[in-house]
């Protein structure tokens, strides 16, 4: 299998192309940090030769197709996506800017679909079908303070995958999505930095204190790696169109 990875360079995307790598996937990263991208090759593939590493923005089109290009150049097909490339800017709605709202949906939702339709052309062309997973957030069905643009970001996701799953099947194009929280990563951090600025608790201290409940710990992205890696395969046919959270037990529906 040859998986496409977006924001693959470090933190939820890294741990899905370590999932991946250990079932034996061949896999193409993308990412706006080429240091880090290849860092995190030379670590789980030190030949190089079940790896593509592409520097490139989701939110730029010509980036997209440049990806799927390199990666059907070096791996002769793709067979699925995973849409993981992602930011969040935090603060309160009523201090958001339309700048930064925007920034948002163009990485998170706008850049998510012009991967999702780059890819679907290629299985489309290979006459193959594939599968999709797109990397939303339990913050677009809960609803975090201090998160407006990331939260609706997130949500529209849920949304956009219900819709390819329906319009797609009949490509034999599988679509779901993954609601992850309280995974340890950068972006997680940021969300500890950001509230340490609004109490008397430090970043850490937040950090510590942001994990699951019925887990008492936080979820590792190998984690949320090994159901993704899940829904990309063929046992996960008839998963189709699905938000399904790995957030361990935080979020009800």
């Amino acid at each position: 299998m040859v998986v496409l990875v977006t924001g693959a360079a470090n933190g939820l995307g890294a741990g899905i192309v370590e999932a991946l790598l250990a079932l034996g996937a061949r896999v193409a990263l993308a990412d706006v940090n080429e240091r880090a991208m290849e860092a995190t090759r030379a670590r789980l593939d030190p030949s190089g030769a079940r790896t593509l590493g592409v520097v490139a923005d989701v939110a730029e089109d010509a980036a997209v197709a440049g990806f799927v290009s390199a990666a059907v150049a070096a791996f002769e097909r793709v067979d699925a996506l995973v849409n993981n490339a992602g930011v969040i800017v935090m603060g309160r709605a009523l201090e958001e800017g339309r700048d930064q709202f925007d920034f948002q949906f163009a990485v998170n939702v706008s850049g998510l679909f012009t991967c999702c339709k780059a890819a679907a052309r290629q299985f489309i062309v290979q006459r193959t079908g594939g599968a999709i997973v797109n990397i939303a957030s339990n913050a677009g069905k809960v609803g975090f303070p201090a998160m407006a643009g990331y939260n609706a970001s997130k949500a529209a996701v849920i949304s956009l995958t219900r819709t390819l799953a329906a319009e797609w099947a009949p490509h034999r194009i599988n679509v779901n999505a993954v609601c992850p929280g309280s995974v340890a990563t950068p972006m997680l951090r940021e969300v500890a930095e950001f509230l340490s600025g609004q109490t008397g608790l430090s970043a850490d201290q937040h950090f510590s204190q942001m994990v699951p409940a019925q887990l008492e710990r936080h979820i590792q992205p190998i984690e949320v790696g090994r159901v993704v890696a899940f829904l990309l395969s063929d046992e996960a046919e008839i998963i189709r169109g699905q938000s399904i959270n790995v957030d361990g037990g935080e979020t009800p529906y």
